[in-house]
């Protein structure tokens, strides 16, 4: 799951950024409005929080030229601002939800999840491939009905191979969507999560479902639950 986060008040952005990675979000961040209005138009994200007093641009504007240009991914506004625009102002610009800081981030983050929810309505909300299955609105992974624990990382990585079932994901495609585009260390870490999720969701299982295909990447294979008898 990948978020944008345009937010110019650096020691909140960088906490909303931890919180949110624990959660096992993508976050790309950017402090100026006219710069989250490119990435925005640009990228491919599930949920935009987007502060309202900004460099260049400001929030309402920016809000206002992605739903121009019918881009409709869901949009949190965040501000402590109390001026020209109010709430109302707001959602009928566009906004799926608004916070006033100061905010809880536990509750941020809840809202962030429900808006993750409802703004890919064409998506079902639970990913099944063969025996394996994801709900995203309770983060449980089962196969063959057993329920499988995974860290938000091994989540994040299961999430995006799911939703690219069948096709082979090289180690940096992975990299941009379930790391950050910007993440400073070696693409090995790919090959070390591939690794923690095989013994997961297929070491306890007769057959395997996560591939290597030598060369080029990953894939994920449907496998059906085993006939019995």
């Amino acid at each position: 799951m990948r978020l944008l986060l345009v937010e110019d008040e650096r020691a909140l952005a960088a906490a909303l950024e931890d919180a949110l990675r624990e959660e096992g979000w993508v976050v790309d961040h950017t402090v100026d409005g006219r710069d989250g209005l490119r990435m925005a138009l640009l990228g491919q994200y599930d949920v935009v929080v987007l502060d309202i007093m900004l460099p260049s641009m400001n929030g309402y504007d920016v809000l206002k030229h992605m739903r121009q240009r019918r881009v409709w991914t869901p949009v949190l506004m965040l501000t402590a601002k109390d001026g020209d625009y109010d709430q109302t102002d707001a959602f009928e610009l566009g906004a799926d939800d608004y916070v006033t800081k100061p905010f809880s981030t536990r509750v941020l983050l809840a809202r962030v999840q429900a808006l993750s929810r409802r703004g890919a309505p064409e998506r079902p909300v639970a990913l099944t491939v063969g025996c394996l299955s994801l709900d995203p609105t309770t983060r449980r992974v089962t196969r063959e009905g057993k329920e499988i624990q995974l860290t938000a990382r091994e989540y994040a990585l299961l999430h995006h191979l799911m939703r690219k079932a069948g096709q082979v994901q090289s180690k940096s495609e992975i990299l941009e969507n379930v790391w950050d585009s910007d993440y400073p260390g070696a693409d090995n870490v790919v090959e070390v999560y591939i690794g923690y999720l095989r013994r997961k969701i297929d070491a306890p299982f007769a057959s395997k479902s996560l591939e290597t295909v030598r060369g080029m990447g990953y894939r994920l294979n449907p496998i059906e639950v085993p006939a019995e008898g």
